[in-house]
């Protein structure tokens, strides 16, 4: 997607690190974004309640958009099973994501969160970030 003008697309988890990101430099490009947030600007950025685990939440969020850039994800701080408050909701977040009823989408775009490279058990300042730091192969 190269140029946005009277494009459409929608950002999942818009509140979030990446999609924050994500939203000013596709409003700079000229795209009109739907974005879904947990608690919902009008104008060219419109901000869709919708929920991850809920069956169809994102049907109205991506309507009409070309491009979706998923990058909603559950996090929480103390999280006593990762697998089932984490992992788990993050897959059937996805699917449901993926699964909205809409015939307009082009092109999807998924991303992680910060939840993933958050539980790595690595200090929070190293001396070096590269990819071997973002990455637990056995995590």
């Amino acid at each position: 997607m190269s140029s946005g003008e009277r494009k459409t697309v929608c950002v999942t988890g818009a509140s979030g690190y990446i999609a924050s990101c994500l939203v000013k430099q596709l409003l700079l490009r000229g795209y009109t974004v739907k974005a879904s947030v947990r608690d919902p600007a009008e104008d060219r950025l419109k901000l869709i309640k919708a929920n991850l685990l809920e069956e169809g939440s994102y049907d109205f969020a991506v309507e009409g958009c070309e491009g979706v850039f998923h990058t909603a994800s559950p996090f929480y701080h103390d999280v006593k099973d990762p697998e089932a408050e984490l992992l788990d909701p993050a897959v059937k977040g996805t699917l449901k994501c993926l699964c909205a009823n809409s015939s307009s989408i082009k092109r999807v775009v998924l991303t992680a969160s910060i939840a993933a490279v958050t539980y790595n058990g690595k200090p929070r300042t190293p001396d070096v970030v590269d990819e071997s730091w973002f990455t637990d192969l056995d995590y």
